[in-house]
């Protein structure tokens, strides 16, 4: 069997409400000419005349936390035990290859915002397409919200 790997991440950006104010990734872009003073302090005697087109490195510094982008949530990020008292993995410790397994797409788009899904409901969509969860299964809930991703509303709607 062929494995089609899907890259469902997003772009980390400014000026896009992704998250609540306050939470939000904050980049900033250096480019070539504005970073000439910075590299110049590495290498005494340096002048920009000596770099080609007196250019530097291009540089982006971001702020950002855990949950800003297309993120993974760790075990310890809701508790600090999990599995009835073990240490919960924090994300250095998640296993790469949970990261590629077969996926399944629950869809719920039909749902009003604000809608709890229900055990019950999960087991009407999983019936819908025909499909019986398996273990490492990556289930990929689609709501309405996504149509709303990078609207000037979409963290208040």
């Amino acid at each position: 069997m062929t494995r089609k790997i899907i890259d469902l991440s997003i772009f980390l950006e400014n000026d896009v409400i992704s998250d609540p104010p306050g939470a939000r990734p904050k980049i900033t872009y250096i480019d070539h000419k504005q970073s000439v003073d910075s590299l110049a302090s590495f290498f005494p005697g340096l002048k920009k005349e000596d770099l080609p087109d007196q250019e530097a490195w291009a540089v982006e510094q971001i702020r950002l936390s855990t949950h800003n982008g297309t993120h993974l949530d760790a075990p310890y990020h809701f508790h600090s035990t999990m599995n009835e008292g073990e240490k919960s993995m924090t994300i250095d410790e998640v296993p790469l290859d949970w990261c590629f397994q077969n996926g399944v797409k629950l869809d719920f788009r039909q749902r009003a915002d604000g809608y709890v899904v229900t055990a019950e409901d999960v087991e009407a969509e999983l019936n819908r397409i025909d499909y019986q969860l398996q273990p490492l299964d990556i289930v990929i809930v689609n709501t309405a919200a996504g149509k709303r991703y990078g609207s000037d509303d979409y963290v208040s709607a």
